[in-house]
């Protein structure tokens, strides 16, 4: 929306901000290190709204929690934006100067009354009301999110609502307002600022639109650049199934366990011709694989840079040497392209930081040098003279065409419910996330304790408890339209009525995944993790008190 994939805003300015919304985000056991930058503004008088299904222990620090239905954002985020049309609140000054199809957005939420978003959402009338004035109102005012946003099949819908509101009220491209998306890993922003997106080379430069661009790599890579866009995850899976994918390469992940409809995804990695995988563990995919690559640990293995949700690259440096027949994943590429003929001799990370620099305008300064003297630094970075940028879309606010550039469009979005409906077989919705203590699959944290660490559980309500008549740590059968597994019941005050939880964190006792559906965003291919309709059936006939 704006011509560059990253988060608007740097941490320091959450400390600094005058509101936080977390919408789908649970920051506090997902992102905790940001956390303690949201923690940092609430000391210094910020004001934090928590948009989550569940009360989360991010919302447990919230001024407001608003516990919407699953998969209703796009509804509340339009009955916002219609209050703050139909008050006045809306920046008009910005909307003129930075922002181009407002009247087609205005005219796309007129229908959006707070009575219709409460009866979409469950969210009351008067608190949707709150939120819209106190967001409109704010000298300073961030939205952020994650996963809880976009694993929908309206992902970038999704996303595109959110847009729209800090758009509506000029909260982009200002110190302390912005619009920013938490990765959920370590490297997220820096693979994605590398290029490996099916749809844009190095330093977000488009496969097929920009032609000088792709002269540039061209001439450097001495190859041709096929100006069409690859394959996402998804359609990587439905070319599988087609039989026209029939060789994969992974590379640090994980899909037999961490895709939706599981059982699906195994049967397709099986069937593969060929299956290579590199990894630091035997992961469930790895066991599937006709050859693994013993990878090292990135962070303490092995030198190059990463860059996090701030875009701040940063040098990583090796601590320890790599256990037996493990290599860094650099030198195994490099080799696997010495077989396939060609030469590239010994890559070192700086070498392969240089070419990046040399070929992507917005990493141009930030030499080697530069980024250890300095301790990183935020792209975009021009040259060597260039500080790093602590906030983008400054120029939005330009007057003069020639500093502004692209103006931001605003986007018309229609509320979808989730795919898997609800019904009298399947009344339960079904919606995933993590906890504090793991990460995941469980790869990396599973075969680590955690004195915060609980075994799998189906989380349900106290409500749901009584009504089924459950107890705590009772087996259930949990099933949805694509399979069924067993788990143990907790009953977690965190949670409403009709709505139960899971995390992927242990698949090894629990295969979540197994429940989930593959219903995909068709613009991002990102599966619906977040609403799956599921039922409970006790495995024992009930107790007199069960439950109570």
């Amino acid at each position: 929306m704006f011509g560059a994939g990253g988060g608007t805003s740097s941490y320091e300015e959450v400390e600094h901000t005058d509101l936080i919304v977390l919408w789908g985000s649970n920051a506090r056991e997902a992102h905790p290190i940001f956390f303690h930058h949201v923690l940092k503004g609430l000391h210094n008088g910020a004001k934090l709204i928590v948009v989550d299904p569940r009360r989360t222990t991010s919302a447990e620090w919230a001024d407001l929690w608003l516990g919407l239905d699953v998969g209703s954002d796009i509804g509340l985020s339009n009955t916002i934006a219609r209050e703050i049309i139909a008050n006045g609140l809306h920046h008009d000054a910005f909307i003129e100067v930075g922002t181009t199809g407002f009247e087609a957005y205005e005219a796309s939420v007129q229908d959006w009354t707070l009575q219709r978003g409460e009866a979409v959402t469950g969210v009351p009338a008067e608190i949707i009301r709150e939120v819209a004035h106190a967001y409109a109102k704010a000298d300073r005012a961030m939205i952020c999110w994650t996963l809880g946003i976009t694993e929908h099949h309206t992902a970038v819908d999704n996303v595109l609502a959110l847009i729209n509101l800090g758009l509506l009220t000029g909260h982009v491209g200002a110190y302390g307002s912005g619009l920013n998306p938490l990765r959920g890993q370590n490297n997220v922003q820096g693979g994605g600022d590398m290029g490996a997106i099916p749809n844009k080379l190095p330093g977000f430069q488009d496969i097929e639109k920009d032609a000088t661009a792709r002269e540039k790599f061209e001439r450097a890579w001495g190859v041709p650049i096929v100006p069409k866009y690859g394959w996402h995850l998804t359609q990587q899976f439905e070319a599988m199934e087609r039989g026209d994918l029939t060789a994969l390469y992974v590379i640090g992940e994980n899909p037999a366990t961490s895709e939706a409809d599981n059982s699906h995804t195994k049967d397709l990695l099986q069937n593969l011709d060929t299956l290579i995988v590199q990894d630091l563990f035997m992961t469930r995919t790895a066991e599937f694989a006709d050859v693994v690559f013993p990878a090292s640990n990135a962070a303490f293995e092995g030198e190059g840079t990463v860059t996090n949700s701030e875009r701040r690259v940063q040098l990583v440096r090796k601590a320890l040497e790599p256990p037996g027949q493990a290599q860094d994943d650099i030198w195994i590429i490099a080799q696997l392209a010495e077989r396939l003929g060609f030469a590239w001799g010994e890559v070192t990370a700086r070498q392969a930081w240089d070419e990046l620099r040399s070929l992507s305008p917005m990493h141009a300064g930030m030499s080697w040098d530069r980024l250890e003297a300095l301790g990183g630094i935020q792209w975009p970075c021009p040259d060597e003279e260039h500080p790093g940028t602590q906030f983008l879309h400054a120029r939005l606010w330009e007057r003069d065409p020639a500093l502004q550039g692209p103006k931001a469009p605003f986007s018309v979005v229609v509320d979808d419910p989730p795919v898997d409906e609800l019904n009298d077989e399947y009344p339960f919705r079904l919606t995933t996330g993590r906890r504090l203590d793991s990460f995941n699959t469980g790869v990396q944290t599973g075969q680590y304790t955690s004195p915060l660490r609980r075994r799998e559980t189906l989380d349900v309500s106290p409500e749901d408890a009584v009504l089924l008549a459950l107890a705590e740590d009772e087996i259930v059968r949990v099933s949805s339209r694509r399979g069924s597994l067993e788990v143990p019941v907790h009953i977690g005050t965190e949670l409403r009525p009709g709505l139960v939880f899971m995390t992927f964190h242990f698949p090894e006792q629990v295969e979540t995944n197994n429940l989930t559906i593959d219903a995909t965003d068709p613009k991002s291919g990102t599966a619906e993790f977040k609403a799956t309709a599921v039922r409970i059936e006790k495995l024992v006939a009930a107790t007199p008190g069960a439950g109570s």
